[in-house]
């Protein structure tokens, strides 16, 4: 028997957006992950907000709706209100009802600038990883940087001291320097390329560590673009690793793997002082030769530590591919400093349940 096609909408709806969901959809640990987060960081958002005046947008939403924008590479904040309008499985991961109205996207973006600063970023960020302390090494990791494209143009990239004609455009024949032109767009960004051969951008760099059991992200960082900028971080990232080690007690070796960016002398000689063992890749094209010699080389766990090291950059794909870091949006150091951090713990948020699944179930060998 052929159904009706009947136009006229029904006034109630009895089914709820819990029941809309299927129970084994992906999204499903993760918003239970999500919210035991949320749940152990209420008392700090309660002193970022005053006790009286116009109720704002609850941080809880806001941050599961961040959340969703990175995993679904929504590429602005109007698509992303466009979606939970209609979306039912974007209302439920934020907790909104089903006739509940959207927010104006220029309304949740200056929520999210008042909320989010890289403080806020960095305790959801160690939160996660709170989470996911039974999947993490704490002895062996890796380092690296990537570009992140600022949102500024090249004909924005003028002098200092506006002596320079026109609107920059044509900038042919004129030599320019990050000492003397800077962005009128953003002026945090840097004039970098990544090697030789390739063009030059306006830019950041951003710089994760990795431990090398899961591949889960355990630091990451913005920086301005420069020839040091890389290493730099990387000692930064390896020194709070250490601290945290020594105000446990926990005396023994770390590893840290790299790629042959990092093989210089000064880098190589501070990681020993700190007691780390540093599984550098050898660039023996350098000037003087590599630092790294067969006191590392020879030991079988250099060779796991190179081949442990592309994980990083299936982090970076990730980051980079969905959360949208390949040119961010935002403009200023601390802008993206937040944006980056987020979308890294986005990424162990992803792959926390994953691996929550993989220990759960036992594998059975053959033989």
């Amino acid at each position: 028997m052929r159904g009706n096609d009947e136009q006229q909408s029904n006034v109630f709806s009895y089914v709820s957006l819990e029941d809309r969901v299927p129970s084994d959809h992906p999204l499903r640990p993760i918003r239970g992950a999500v919210d035991e987060v949320l749940r152990a960081m209420s008392k700090d958002f309660d002193c970022m907000y005053a006790k009286t005046g116009r109720p704002s947008i609850p941080p809880e939403r806001l941050l599961r709706a961040l959340l969703l924008q990175i995993f679904y590479s929504a590429r602005s904040e109007r698509m992303l209100m466009e979606q939970l309008d209609y979306n039912l499985l974007f209302r439920w991961f934020v907790g909104m009802e089903i006739d509940e109205p959207v927010w104006n996207h220029a309304v949740f973006s200056k929520n999210r600038e008042r909320l989010l600063n890289e403080e806020v970023a960095g305790r959801f960020f160690t939160r996660v990883l709170s989470q996911a302390r039974p999947y993490l090494s704490d002895e062996h990791f890796t380092v690296d940087g990537t570009l992140i494209e600022a949102w500024a143009s090249q004909k924005s990239f003028q002098r200092k001291d506006g002596s320079g004609e026109g609107d920059g455009s044509d900038f042919k024949g004129d030599k320019r320097r990050n000492e003397t032109h800077e962005s009128r767009t953003d002026p945090d960004a840097r004039l970098y390329r990544k090697g030789n051969g390739q063009e030059a951008k306006l830019a950041y760099l951003g710089h994760v560590m990795i431990e090398n059991r899961n591949g889960l992200i355990v630091d990451a960082m913005v920086t301005h673009a420069d020839g040091t900028a890389e290493r730099d971080a990387a000692l930064l990232m390896i020194h709070e690793r250490y601290r945290r080690r020594r105000r446990r007690g926990q005396r023994g070796p770390i590893t840290v793997g790299a790629d042959k960016a990092y093989d210089t002398n000064d880098f190589v000689t501070t990681l020993r002082s700190m007691n780390v063992r540093p599984h550098v890749s050898q660039n023996t094209k350098r000037s003087g030769g590599s630092a790294i010699d067969k006191r590392t080389t020879r030991h079988d766990s250099y060779s796991l530590s190179q081949r442990k090291r592309p994980l990083i950059e299936k982090a970076f794909g990730w980051m980079k591919q969905t959360g949208g870091i390949r040119k961010t949006k935002l403009r200023g150091l601390w802008k993206v400093g937040w944006q980056f951090l987020m979308t890294a713990a986005a990424f162990n948020v992803w792959r926390l349940p994953k691996l929550k699944c993989a220990h759960a179930i036992p594998v059975h060998t053959t033989t």
